[in-house]
């Protein structure tokens, strides 16, 4: 379940993208099924610029956020407030109905910390897969889930990636397949929203799909993110609530001090 692959990509180019598929559209039937393959649109320098999603690179993400969280052994709602900054600050703090916060995750690249108030427990380690499963059942590393927390699909770090752009009825899609065989297809709508990510692995199984949905057409920022595992059993809704994008240059609010009082607990 361990995310194991990367990969790079799209947002400003989508109008050299949109364009190219306008000059292919009296190409295919109108009654035909077949996909407008569009071959050598984009090269590999293109994506590193293309990293934007709803942020810009020194923007803080911070909402109120509803979560809803599936599993094989149950069903748990969740209030929480969020922070987020590219490529992997991320700041999520459970809200219960009365008293101290349950749980709080903090993290910035070199380190995690997770605090348990309830029951004084202060753990503290490099922010990996690994380490996040033991508190949280979404198996994805911090800067997928930060990355998809902002409207930009997870990052290859291979290189020689593959590119194929089609036309899938109204919506403008993207693949993606690293030399390793991990793969990305990734769904833009018209007007240039992510509509959905769906990730394989190097033998072409899918780990999970990624769903974005607009209440509001006027919207950049969705109201709610689905994140399915593929074991079917595995899901994680997020529903944003009074967002608010700003600059930060300080980034303390991402690392957590160690009360006086609390013996601090190595993951590794």
């Amino acid at each position: 379940m361990i995310v194991s692959c990367h990969i790079s990509y799209i947002v400003k180019i989508i109008f050299r993208f949109t364009f190219v598929f306008l000059l292919l559209l009296p190409l295919v039937s109108c009654g035909s099924t077949q996909q407008a393959v569009i071959h050598n649109v984009f090269s590999a320098g293109d994506f590193p610029a293309l990293r934007s999603g709803w942020l810009e690179q020194d923007d803080i993400l911070k909402s109120l956020v509803k979560m809803e969280l599936t599993t094989v052994n149950g069903y748990y709602p969740i209030k929480a407030a969020l922070m987020i900054k590219r490529p992997s600050y991320i700041r999520l703090e459970f809200i219960p109905v009365i008293g101290v916060p349950d749980f709080l995750l903090v993290s910035t690249p070199e380190k995690m910390n997770i605090f348990i108030p309830s029951k004084g427990e202060l753990y503290s380690g490099r922010p990996t897969v690994s380490n996040l499963k033991k508190f949280l059942p979404w198996p994805i590393e911090i800067e997928d889930m930060v990355m998809i927390f902002t409207g930009i699909p997870p990052a290859f770090q291979e290189k020689n990636i593959s590119y194929r752009g089609f036309q899938e009825k109204n919506l403008l899609l993207l693949e993606m397949k690293a030399p390793s065989g991990c793969s990305q297809m990734i769904w833009m709508s018209g007007d240039n929203k992510l509509i959905k990510i769906i990730r394989k692995n190097d033998v072409g199984e899918e780990i999970y799909t990624v769903k974005y949905i607009y209440g509001d057409d006027a919207r950049t920022i969705p109201e709610k993110i689905t994140i399915s595992m593929a074991d079917g059993k595995t899901l994680l809704s997020v529903d944003y609530a009074d967002v608010e994008i700003e600059k930060l240059a300080d980034l303390s609010i991402f690392r957590l001090a160690v009360p006086a009082d609390i013996k601090e607990i190595p993951l590794e």
